[in-house]
């Protein structure tokens, strides 16, 4: 009986000393292949904050930031904040160096001009049968929300409270508020000083604009007593 011999295969080829070397140097580099075919990890594990990400420092430096200034997080890589032109430093400069009692004093100004037209021109001293200046009564013979509002800050400088508040009951109400309001900021804008704020939540305004709404219909109906606010 015979008995056949395999024929030789080919020989294994047998890395080269250089091979080897190369082979442990590239598998310090993170992604490169390591025996046993897996993947490095790279340093810090899959924990996405120890990747490296964008610079942003030398795009924000271009557009006037510090060097070095990295932009909030919250806006894109491509956006960078505008550089201000002249005019809107020299509107930075400007009020900077305005003082800080100019502006209360200014609405101030405001309240006293009213005041002394309301005085002047006496609302409440007109003819019967003189034409409204009211658009709304014009056309339509009905009161607006703003109707009587002047008369009713004439008869409050006169000491009126009732007349006033026939004429605008919710003009009446708002104007110790409204007082109060230019108060604690005129004091805390010029002096510094601190008084304790009205704290108005949305829902108060909401009642206070329904309210509003609600007395320019009543005071269009023609019964008592809601005919008694009808100016």
């Amino acid at each position: 009986m015979t008995t056949m011999t395999p024929a030789p295969g080919p020989a294994a080829p047998q890395a080269s000393p250089e091979a080897e070397t190369a082979t442990t140097e590239d598998s310090s580099i993170p992604g490169a292949p390591i025996a046993g075919g897996a993947d490095a990890v790279p340093e810090g594990g899959n924990d996405p904050s120890a990747m490296p990400g964008p610079d942003y420092s030398v795009g924000y430096a271009a557009y006037g930031g510090p060097d070095g200034a990295v932009p909030p997080t919250f806006l894109p890589p491509s956006y960078a904040p505008p550089r201000r032109g002249r005019v809107g430093r020299a509107y930075l400069r400007m009020l900077e160096r305005v003082p800080r009692w100019l502006a209360p004093l200014a609405v101030l100004g405001c309240i006293g001009g009213a005041v002394g037209y309301t005085l002047i021109s006496n609302p409440t001293d007109s003819a019967p049968d003189a034409p409204p200046t009211c658009i709304l009564k014009l056309t339509t013979g009905l009161d607006c929300p703003g109707c009587g509002g002047t008369r009713a800050a004439w008869y409050l400088l006169h000491g009126d409270v009732a007349a006033a508040a026939r004429h605008h009951l919710v003009f009446v109400f708002a104007v110790p508020f409204i007082i109060y309001l230019y108060i604690a900021w005129a004091a805390q804008r010029a002096f510094g000083r601190k008084l304790p704020q009205l704290k108005i939540p949305p829902v108060a305004i909401a009642i206070f604009m329904g309210a509003w709404l609600a007395f320019s219909i009543l005071r269009n109906l023609p019964w008592a007593p809601f005919n008694w606010f009808y100016v």
